[in-house]
């Protein structure tokens, strides 16, 4: 079955970097689109980035320019390098894909890493 699985979360000061990784398995990874996503305490879960199996990439207004989404085929992993971090940044990270069953779409998530942004 489709499993990813979220790491490289943690702890920062305001203007750090931190790199989240997302491993996948049960799909064909290279054919993919898969996106990062984060919810916030009280908030709504939001896209982040976004990259397509032929490495396009869309990005939240809020992140353009300090985020960067990337893709490894042979690894079955998706990057999300994140710099210059501010504390509204802080949320549960969560990457997803979907896969089709005849016409129907289903929606995979990984369980998430804590990503907090604090002095």
């Amino acid at each position: 079955q489709v499993q990813l699985v979220e790491s490289g979360g943690g702890s920062v000061q305001p203007g750090g970097s931190l790199r989240l990784s997302c491993a996948a398995s049960g799909f064909t990874f290279s054919s993919a689109a898969i996106s990062w996503h984060r919810q916030a305490p009280g908030k709504e879960r939001v896209l982040v980035a976004a990259i397509t199996n032929g490495g396009g990439t869309n990005y939240a207004d809020s992140v353009k320019g300090r985020f960067t989404i990337s893709r490894d085929n042979a690894k079955n992993t998706v990057y999300l390098q994140m710099n210059s971090l501010k504390p509204e940044d802080t949320a549960v990270y969560y990457c997803s894909t979907h896969t089709w069953r005849g016409f129907a779409r289903q929606d995979h998530w990984g369980q998430g890493t804590q990503v907090t942004v604090s002095s």
